[in-house]
C-alpha cells in the first residue's frame, strides 16, 4: 500500500489533471491529461456495460517502436487494440493505451506519462487499484519490465511479449535501466518483481529481439521464487503478440490476480 500512495503523490506533483469522463464502451477513444505542464494525448478502452457502480480491472498497453509519434493512433495498429476490435464485446477491463513520441523508450517522461494516463483512467473509470496490470510488446515488452522494476507492488501482474532486458544489437538504448554495474540483470530484476506474477511470450526464431533474453529472465524469475509462466511459439519471430493475446488462458490468469502489498 505504501507504494501505490507514493505513486499517486507522484502523480498531484506531476500536475496531473483529468477532464470530463467521455468513452464509448467497447472501443477506444481518446482522452487527455496534463502532466508537468503539456498535453498529454492517450486512448482508452471502456468494457460494454461499464458503470460507476463497482471498480474495474486497468490494463496498461505499452506499443513496440514501430507505433510511435504524436497522432494518438498508431498505437492502436498492433498487440491487445487489434484483438480487442474482434474479441472486446465481453472484454472485462478498461485498457489503456498511451503513445511515446519518435525516438523515445518506455522511460523517464514517457513512463511518467504513461502512468499518468493509467492514473487518469483508475480515477474517472472508477479502476480497481488492486488489479492493476502492465502489458507490452517489444519496445513495450521493454517498458513493462521497467515499470514493474520503477513501481514494485503497484501492478498485480505482467504481461511481456517478445520483450528483454538487455539492449538488442540495432537499438542500444532500448535496455531495463537500474541494476548496478557488474550485477546479473536477470536476477536483479527478478528480485525487484517478487511477487508479482508474470506471463512471458516469445517466438522461438525471434530474430530482433532473441529468445535468449525470455529464457534467461524466466529462469532468474523462477530462481528467484516468482510466479512464473513462459510460452515460447514454435516457429514465430518477432510478431509474437497475435498468438500471445489470443492465448485462452491469459485473461482469466490475469485477472485472478490481486496486488499483494
Amino acid at each position: 500500500m505504501k507504494m501505490k500512495n507514493t505513486w499517486l503523490a507522484m502523480a498531484c506533483l506531476c500536475g496531473v489533471t483529468t477532464l470530463p469522463v467521455h468513452a464509448e464502451q467497447g472501443a477506444f477513444a481518446p482522452r487527455h491529461v496534463q502532466v508537468e505542464g503539456r498535453d498529454v494525448a492517450y486512448q482508452v478502452f471502456v468494457p460494454k456495460g461499464w458503470s460507476p457502480d463497482r471498480e474495474w480491472p486497468v490494463v496498461l498497453f505499452l506499443h513496440g517502436s514501430g507505433e510511435r509519434g504524436s497522432d494518438n493512433e498508431a498505437q492502436l495498429k498492433q498487440g491487445l487494440p487489434p484483438w480487442l476490435a474482434t474479441h472486446g464485446d465481453d472484454f472485462p477491463a478498461i485498457v489503456v493505451a498511451p503513445q511515446a513520441p519518435d525516438d523515445t523508450i518506455w522511460d523517464g517522461a514517457q513512463e511518467r506519462a504513461a502512468l499518468a494516463a493509467m492514473e487518469d483512467s483508475v480515477a474517472a473509470y472508477h479502476g480497481d487499484r488492486s488489479r492493476l496490470y502492465v502489458t507490452g510488446l517489444s519496445m513495450g515488452g521493454y517498458g513493462a519490465w521497467q515499470f514493474a522494476v520503477d513501481h514494485p507492488g503497484l501492478f498485480a501482474a505482467a504481461a511481456v511479449i517478445c520483450g528483454a532486458i538487455r539492449a538488442p544489437d540495432d537499438m542500444p538504448e532500448l535496455v531495463v535501466h537500474g541494476a548496478p554495474e557488474g550485477s546479473n540483470p536477470y536476477q536483479w530484476v527478478a528480485e525487484r518483481l517478487k511477487p508479482m506474477p508474470v506471463w512471458i511470450f516469445h517466438g522461438e526464431v525471434d530474430d530482433q529481439v532473441s529468445p535468449i533474453e525470455a529464457r534467461n529472465m524466466y529462469a532468474a524469475l523462477l530462481k528467484a521464487g516468482d510466479d512464473v509462466r513462459f510460452t515460447q511459439f514454435p516457429g514465430v519471430n518477432h510478431g509474437s503478440w497475435g498468438p500471445a493475446y489470443a492465448t485462452a488462458g491469459l485473461w482469466p490468469w490475469m485477472f485472478a490476480q490481486t496486488s499483494r502489498r
